[in-house]
């Protein structure tokens, strides 16, 4: 896991969700959606480095048995 993808990814989620709850307490619909899917985006980005990770570990296994 790299550490600088899994900060961004949590910094995004945390963002997002401020603006999202910002948005619903105002009102703001458009806001509320764009916190929404900056939530989501760091959600993937978290995803994206843990899958990347395993692929990275799968293939070490691979090395190891041969």
């Amino acid at each position: 896991m790299t550490l600088d993808e899994q900060v961004k990814g949590t910094a995004e989620q945390v963002s997002g969700k401020a603006k999202e709850v910002a948005g619903a307490a105002t009102g703001d619909s458009k806001s509320e959606a764009k916190g929404k899917l900056e939530g989501l985006t760091g959600k993937a980005r978290k995803a994206v480095d843990d899958l990347k990770e395993h692929a990275e570990d799968v293939v070490d296994d691979v090395k190891k048995k041969f």
